[in-house]
């Protein structure tokens, strides 16, 4: 791991082949060539779905969005789970739940209605994200992933609390440090958000993957940051509309990139246990 002094140094450096090179260092160190991926069926809080599309495979079916109440996220669930049936729903950040009432309680009956797994916890706006976290494993849902919703000011404070949450509960997987929401007014800059992830690859090397949304931020930096530090792609489309033929697919798309910085491509699932 590096010191404090030198992740501030390379954040205010420019060079960021040097830092990109650093990162690239401990990504391979950890993961060797493989670069995992997850296709991923949404279903939303407030307006979850009925019924699949034609052409859906997926390795991890989620609820997203801002339940309004409980109840909403209780019908969420167990839509979710009709649809799932035996692939693992996960759902809800954990900041929201906080919101509906007493925590141990939300979380023991979506536990009990089906939900499998947490898919956010927000460093930047959570409070006591041990305490949460060890709430939600207490109810039986997996926690294995943090997230971040708004691009907070102190970045490697971000990662460096991500390495410190790591060291006090354990058994987090992977660490997704791109903002969620993008500011429109100030957003960050693709050159601000690839030294971003090889910054926390070198300060959070305690956590076995750096991810990245590929719906979120495109193919184009979603394939750089494979090289620099990067080593997992969420989101992938879960449906293919059948329009652009086999080749195209979001499935060899997603491949080819991977392959295209020289990478392994291996398919997972919410569990990030490999699949194909």
């Amino acid at each position: 791991m590096i010191s404090e002094t030198e992740a501030q140094e390379l954040l205010a450096g420019k060079d960021l082949i040097a830092i990109g090179m650093k990162a690239d260092e401990v990504r391979r160190r950890l993961r060797g060539t493989q670069t995992t991926f997850v296709r991923v069926f949404e279903i939303h809080a407030d307006a979850p779905a009925t019924s699949l599309p034609a052409r859906t495979s997926a390795g991890e079916f989620r609820i997203v969005g801002t339940p309004r109440s409980l109840e909403a996220a209780i019908g969420a669930v167990r839509s979710g789970r009709t649809l799932a049936a035996t692939t693992a729903l996960t759902g809800f950040s954990l900041f929201d739940l906080v919101a509906l009432g007493s925590l141990d309680e939300t979380l023991r009956v979506l536990r009990g209605e089906g939900l499998d797994e947490i898919s956010e916890v927000p460093l930047d706006i959570l409070d006591a994200p041990a305490a949460a976290i060890t709430a939600a494993r207490g109810a039986g849902l997996a926690v294995r992933r943090l997230t971040v919703n708004v691009q907070p000011d102190e970045r490697l404070a971000l990662a460096q609390r991500a390495r410190d949450l790591q060291n006090e509960v354990g058994g987090i997987h992977a660490f997704a440090p791109l903002p969620r929401t993008i500011s429109i007014s100030s957003p960050t800059t693709g050159y601000d958000d690839v030294k971003q992830i090889a910054v926390t690859r070198l300060v959070a090397d305690n956590i076995a993957s750096i991810q990245v949304d590929w719906q979120l931020y495109g193919p184009k930096l979603a394939q750089f940051a494979l090289t620099i530090g990067a080593d997992d792609l969420d989101a992938v489309a879960a449906v293919d509309q059948g329009v652009l033929g086999t080749r195209r697919s979001p499935i060899e798309e997603i491949r080819g990139n991977i392959r295209a910085a020289g990478l392994e491509p291996i398919e997972r699932n919410a569990r990030f246990e490999a699949i194909g």
